[in-house]
């Protein structure tokens, strides 16, 4: 009998086991969180439809308005694509692939199901469980941190939350962990002074040109690979690299053989790699030349005048980071759960990073994990790096969207994995099961407590909440309107109608009879702000109220122009309630019945 058998069913099962546990989290609660604006970018071009289908400058039905987001039957990938290149400044393939997807399940009344496009990245998160099992075993050839990879993916509440939005994030996830796959696999050719197989090349070139496909800031990804590889590079240089007979450290001439001894380094293939890769990626080049709306990423910018902007960047970075590993109820309504969330966090941290720490060094000085160890910290050091960089000296704000740290979020986890891996055995030693030593067992448990604990959190929507919120805002409108409802807003580019789309398909859903026909105002400028009279969104809104019949609810959403000539009407007073929820800043106007035209302010209400 093979003794190695019984163990290799045990590791498939444990695989298994993580399997289960992340499909489980990243499929409960998927459309308990309400869809976004960025959500409805995917589902409708997801379906071959425009945003531009919706009228400006006009009062329009609930219908009107989510019409995008029925499915067109006559659509196809070409049709997919062709919106995109006009209307959007993402590249292609997560969309093709997802109107695939949705073709395979049932639409929801009209419309697209949102079950539907949010179970593509949940499976896609689900399938980067193994993967991430594959991408441990190949750096560390060990089933303990392929195991401990594969768990800290499965609980990760940051994983979580991308599996749970309808975009391309996962999709990005896997090319990552494809991408890095092949990284480590050179970087040990490199150490063993052999040739890079030419397959491997080939699909690292295939990899990295699907993931610039998938989501440009991919490229992030490849550029922190190639600096870590330039840093190899020259540490080769200074300091030499002296591989040797059965893994030691052997200086090349004193093999007993010197037709054993090691070859010159191989660095063309490497270099072949990296030329495919930016043929690959320069073909969209032109798409990001195409013209499309540069505005949507105006909220990135940095204000370089303010302190605060300047400060934020490396918050945003940390709360990015914690979350990858924890995340207790900190958006929890309930101020005592928030502190007492926030405080068990900080507990939590400052007690585990020293042994994750003690863990690094020891991976570190070992060399069968040196080499791996060392690239790995260089690559996500080098995206960290390149984050700021492009932060604050470009002034592109990069921290603001958690979700951008996918491109570096693999590496994380697996080091983090490799040294609770290390921590947790008494010998030391990652290639076998062995007697854990108290401390290093209470800590391993301990981080898959409070993984299980975060994944909770994440699918009740007690952490990482949308970053709109219109199932906050619509009970308000319902509760304090009686009148027939007009919700207008400025609208600059599809974002706002996103916003807009996301009230409508909250009212769509919401068990009320309180608002009955809602109408919906997008009134465009081109300026996002303006504080004149004489704004164009302004202007509109009142030639939209003459119009309208009385008694009249007006909601004004979002709106960034000045409002002065709406007759007959009065502002609610803004003390008695709310005027933000996540997301959204309101006014409340009611406008009254015919019979007070041409009553003075006096005799208002």
């Amino acid at each position: 009998m093979n003794i190695l058998q019984p163990r290799k069913k045990f590791n498939l099962l444990l695989l298994l086991v993580w399997i289960v546990i992340g499909a489980a989290l990243r499929f409960t609660n998927l459309t308990l969180k309400s869809p976004w604006t960025d959500e409805f970018a995917t589902l409708v071009f997801s379906l071959g439809n425009s945003f531009q289908a919706v009228p400006l400058d006009q009062a329009i039905s609930l219908e009107t308005l989510l019409h995008p987001l029925k499915p067109n039957p006559d659509a196809g990938v070409g049709l997919v694509w062709q919106k995109l290149l006009t209307e959007d400044h993402h590249p292609p393939l997560y969309f093709m692939l997802a109107h695939k997807w949705m073709q395979l399940f049932p639409t929801s009344g009209e419309y697209i199901s949102l079950w539907a496009a949010r179970s593509l990245p949940a499976f896609l998160g689900v399938l980067s469980i193994p993967a991430m099992y594959g991408l441990g075993w190949l750096a560390f050839r060990s089933q303990v941190v392929a195991q401990f990879a594969a768990a800290m993916m499965a609980l990760s509440p940051f994983g979580i939350y991308l599996a749970q939005e309808a975009r391309h994030y996962t999709l990005g996830i896997i090319w990552v962990i494809a991408s890095l796959s092949c990284f480590v696999v050179a970087v040990q050719h490199l150490k063993s002074r052999t040739p890079l197989p030419i397959k491997v090349v080939l699909v690292w070139v295939l990899v990295n040109s699907l993931g610039i496909a998938t989501h440009y800031f991919f490229s992030l990804t490849l550029f922190a690979e190639g600096i870590a590889l330039m840093g190899l590079g020259l540490w080769h240089y200074r300091v030499g690299w002296k591989p040797g007979i059965n893994g030691r450290e052997t200086p090349v001439e004193s093999y007993p053989d010197k037709n054993l001894a090691p070859k010159p380094l191989n660095w063309w293939r490497i270099f072949a790699a990296a030329m495919g890769t930016g043929i690959g990626g320069l073909v969209w080049i032109p798409v990001l030349q195409g013209g499309y709306e540069s505005q949507m990423a105006d909220w990135m910018m940095l204000n370089r005048e303010s302190l605060l902007s300047w400060i934020n960047p490396i918050f945003q970075t940390l709360a990015a980071w914690i979350t990858m590993v924890s995340l207790l109820p900190v958006e929890s309504s309930s101020l005592g759960v928030v502190l007492v969330s926030g405080a068990v966090m900080i507990g939590f941290f400052v007690w585990v990073i020293p042994f994750v720490y003690r863990g690094g060094k020891t991976l570190v000085r070992q060399a069968e994990t040196r080499w791996q160890t060392g690239v790995l910290a260089g690559f996500v050091l080098s995206a960290i790096a390149l984050f700021f960089g492009i932060t604050y000296i470009l002034g592109k704000d990069l921290t603001r969207g958690a979700r951008y740290h996918f491109v570096y979020f693999p590496a994380v986890i697996l080091l983090i994995a490799a040294a609770l891996a290390v921590i947790g055995k008494t010998s030391h030693k990652l290639h076998n099961f062995s007697l854990w030593r108290n401390r290093g067992q209470l800590v391993v448990v301990m981080v898959g407590v409070m993984g299980v604990l975060s994944g909770i959190t994440v699918v009740n929507n007690l952490g990482y909440q949308k970053y709109y919120r219109p199932d906050l805002l619509v009970p308000i409108i319902e509760q304090a309107s009686s009148s027939p409802v007009l919700i207008a807003t400025t609208h600059n580019t599809l974002v706002q109608t996103g916003e807009m789309m996301g009230i409508a398909w909250e009212l769509m859903n919401h068990d009320s009879s309180a608002i009955k026909n809602p109408q919906f105002l997008l009134a465009h400028q081109d300026q996002y702000r303006c504080q004149a009279s004489t704004c164009p969104a302004s202007i509109t809104l009142a030639q939209t109220l003459a119009q309208q019949p009385r008694p009249l609810d007006i909601w004004l959403v979002n709106f960034k122009a000045t409002v002065t000539d709406l007759p007959n009407c009065y502002a609610e007073d803004s003390s008695q309630y709310q005027v933000w929820v996540d997301g959204y800043n309101y006014q409340l106007y009611h406008c009254l019945a015919n019979d007070y035209e041409g009553s003075s302010a006096s005799d208002l209400p």
